[in-house]
């Protein structure tokens, strides 16, 4: 883990996604820090007490900004650079030209607290510092550090900052295992099964117990577990390619844990539209966690068009775009064509559209809001009850309606 300093002179180890997160547009005109669900450890309260009470001789309970960036300046080579511009960036801009002392204990522990943010947004100063793509002399992996910075971050300020706090620890093992997994599992029936391309047909394809029946509907693993078969080799690499190229960037700045959200959100999703549109259809794949993480980057790039800074990035997401759409039509395509085994139908396409939709949604929430506590932001409450309300009615639609429209199912497998 990296280190980070502090101003009272104590060293300690810090999580990656304690540090806050600033934000600024593309032309610096407004600064913002976000929050995360972490802070950082903070140091005993007599120690903030002295350091302040050395700045503010009155006892006032403020110290002018001023003398906070007299602090800075005898302390400020204990921190980051680009951490050390935005506080003087606070220090410069703030409205009222004084912090109060819970802002300056915010600051000092980097705690994500509303009135730390509130004093940041009162700032305005435009960062003068070079950015972070004309930095020079840096190794390979600050080279992709800064790489992924640029592709999924809008804002020069959360690129620095993000560049500053990423360590590699954890890695982003989420995904590369998901992946790992699903290869693992394709081999393996493809072993069995003695075909890669275009295992649907074979007889036992249906007879794991990972894909999703509706004649099995009832075995709730299945809802997820699906996503680890795939109808051929052709299937698992386009969604590996997409996963990987999108998903382990995407995980490196945003986290295990709301990427995998994400994506779980999304493959539940897609199963359950598959049960409620496509009654008779069973489900393989991993479309729809891919599609909701894709969708809901492409989303964020089109959002915040002026601040991403990917190189060809139109040529890069019409390149996107395509891989999507073929993944799209080979699935509508395997849908309507005649199945090796009737009358089970092939695999069904909808689980992509589930996807996209809880990418366009509740993922554009995630994305939008980096290092910021998605619990404090009513937009993603909205979605989130929306999605958790699709989910109860379709458990009481695959309960009570199958039996109520006589819907006639496929055997077993």
């Amino acid at each position: 883990m990296k280190s980070s300093p502090r101003m009272a002179g104590v060293n300690r180890e810090a999580p990656v996604n304690s540090s806050p997160a600033v934000a600024s547009n593309a032309e610096g005109e407004e600064i913002e820090v976000l929050e995360s669900t972490d802070v950082l450890p903070v140091a005993p309260e007599d120690q903030w007490k002295s350091l302040f009470d050395k700045y503010d001789p009155e006892d006032s309970g403020f110290i002018s900004t001023e003398r906070f960036r007299d602090l800075l300046a005898t302390h400020g080579s204990e921190l980051d650079p680009h951490k050390l511009e935005v506080l003087l960036a606070l220090a410069d801009g703030n409205a009222d030209g004084k912090i109060c002392y819970q802002d300056f204990v915010n600051l000092m522990s980097n705690k994500r607290s509303n009135s730390f943010r509130r004093a940041i947004l009162q700032g305005s100063r435009q960062l003068k510092g070079c950015s972070l793509r004309d930095e020079a002399g840096l190794g390979l992996s600050q080279r992709l550090v800064r790489h992924v910075a640029y592709e999924t971050l809008p804002r020069e300020v959360d690129r620095k900052w993000y560049f500053d706090s990423y360590t590699y620890c954890p890695p982003p093992w989420l995904i590369l295992a998901i992946t790992i997994a699903e290869v693992a599992v394709f081999m393996y029936y493809g072993l069995q099964m003695d075909r890669l391309v275009l295992q649907v047909s074979s007889p036992s394809f249906l007879k794991s117990p990972l894909p999703y029946h509706p004649q099995l509907r009832a075995q709730a693993w299945r809802y997820l577990s699906y996503i680890f078969m795939h109808t051929g080799i052709e299937h698992l690499s386009l969604n590996m390619a997409m996963q990987l190229l999108v998903g382990v960037p995407l995980e490196m700045v945003h986290g295990a844990l709301r990427i995998g959200l994400v994506y779980a959100c999304g493959v539940l999703a897609g199963s359950l539209a598959v049960s409620v549109t496509d009654m008779t259809a069973p489900v393989v794949g991993s479309s729809g966690g891919v599609y909701a993480l894709v969708s809901a980057h492409l989303a964020n790039v089109v959002m915040n068009w002026s601040g991403m800074k990917c190189q060809f990035k139109l040529f890069r997401m019409a390149m996107a775009l395509v891989c999507m759409s073929v993944e799209f039509g080979r699935a509508v395509w395997l849908r309507f064509y005649p199945p090796a085994f009737p009358p089970c139908p092939n695999p069904s396409f909808v689980a992509h559209l589930g996807g996209v939709l809880v990418g366009l949604t509740l993922g554009v929430v995630v994305l939008q809001n980096y290092e910021q506590r998605l619990q404090e932001q009513s937009l993603f409450w909205i979605f989130f009850c929306v999605y958790t309300l699709f989910v109860l009615c379709a458990v009481f639609w695959n309960i009570f309606a199958y039996s109520l429209l006589d819907v006639r199912l496929p055997p077993p497998p």
